[in-house]
């Protein structure tokens, strides 16, 4: 069958095709080059991901990625630094860029972006962010909750003052915590909070998967990447925020000689088809939450078309070109 549908939108890459977003070395060129693999999958917007890090560093990586003219961009989404410190919820932040929330650090990184983050992922628990959420709500800042080990209250307060995401729900927070009650749970009832996933297979076990967009619901549902720069390579040594990444040969990325994840390897178009798979969902719809439901929730409409061959029976998809805006 063949399919036509709107351009994907990611909100959440660190990189692609062996380029690192956040690595201050990377080139005007390798960030074009990777920018362009990454429409080859169907993206046709993203937020490139800048994860916690110094303000030097951080600028760095921004003034690279905006001296690149190419229209995929979208903004930018800020992971951090304003999350938690401790090992598991803090993944593979560096525990040394962590700091407690501001306005004026949140300021001095916008500017760094000349006015272009559009997201910002968060810890509900860290001193001061319920008066950041606050701030960035008012100036058209989309506020997440992520990499965290936040109360059920706390998640009530950060959804109370402007929060309406969910970074990853599922990852990014303890490994073991209790049945009941727990942050997950709680974005799970929060109606106000959207929830990204990433669908790759490492992240999410596939019951959990079907769980949390049965809870949610379709319509709340964002299918995001993570992607680090090994996505669209192959297994090997790479790394993210200059911290060393292996790849395996099934496209699980880990710290060297940690046990939790470090991104993805994930291309969206195959999160699409992950989750059709998974959960039984028509294409359609699933697209709708790679696609529509991104751009929505940061105010804007998908651009381009995707047109491709979908077997349904196989769970393929091939042949795929994107058609740009203009000649849409």
């Amino acid at each position: 069958m063949r399919i036509d549908l709107p351009g994907l939108f990611d909100l959440q890459v660190n990189g692609f095709s062996g380029v690192d977003f956040n690595n201050p070395a990377a080139t005007r060129d390798q960030v074009f080059s990777a920018l362009e693999s990454m429409v080859t999958t169907g993206v046709t917007l993203c937020l490139p991901t800048l994860i916690s890090s110094s303000l030097e560093h951080f600028a760095q990586c921004a003034n690279t990625i905006l001296s690149v003219d190419h229209p995929a961009f979208a903004g930018f989404h800020m992971e951090g630094p304003y999350i938690s410190p401790a090992d598991g919820p803090r993944g593979v932040h560096p525990l040394a860029s962590i700091r407690a929330a501001s306005v004026e650090d949140f300021d001095r990184r916008q500017d760094a972006t000349e006015g272009n983050i559009r997201l910002v992922t968060l810890a509900p628990e860290v001193p001061g962010a319920m008066v950041l959420i606050e701030y960035l709500v008012r100036r058209g800042v989309r506020v997440a909750m992520g990499h965290t080990a936040a109360t059920p209250q706390q998640i009530r307060d950060a959804v109370h003052a402007g929060a309406t995401l969910s970074t990853h729900l599922g990852n990014g927070c303890q490994m073991e915590m209790p049945r009941h009650p727990n942050l997950i749970w709680e974005q799970l009832a929060q109606d106000q909070l959207e929830a990204s996933l990433i669908v790759d297979g490492h992240h999410l076990p596939p019951a959990t998967v079907k769980g949390m967009i049965r809870a949610k619901q379709p319509s709340r549902i964002i299918l995001i990447t993570d992607a680090m720069s090994a996505a669209g390579c192959g297994p090997g040594n790479y790394e993210l925020n200059g911290e060393p990444v292996v790849v395996t040969a099934d496209g699980r990325a880990t710290p060297a000689g940690k046990p939790w994840l470090a991104g993805s390897t994930l291309t969206l178009d195959q999160a699409v088809v992950n989750t059709v798979k998974l959960t039984g969902l028509p294409l359609e719809m699933v697209w709708q939450m790679a696609a529509n439901h991104p751009a929505e929730y940061l105010g804007l409409s998908p651009v381009g078309r995707v047109v491709a061959d979908w077997d349904e029976n196989y769970y393929r998809l091939s042949n795929l070109q994107v058609i740009p805006a203009k000649a849409a």
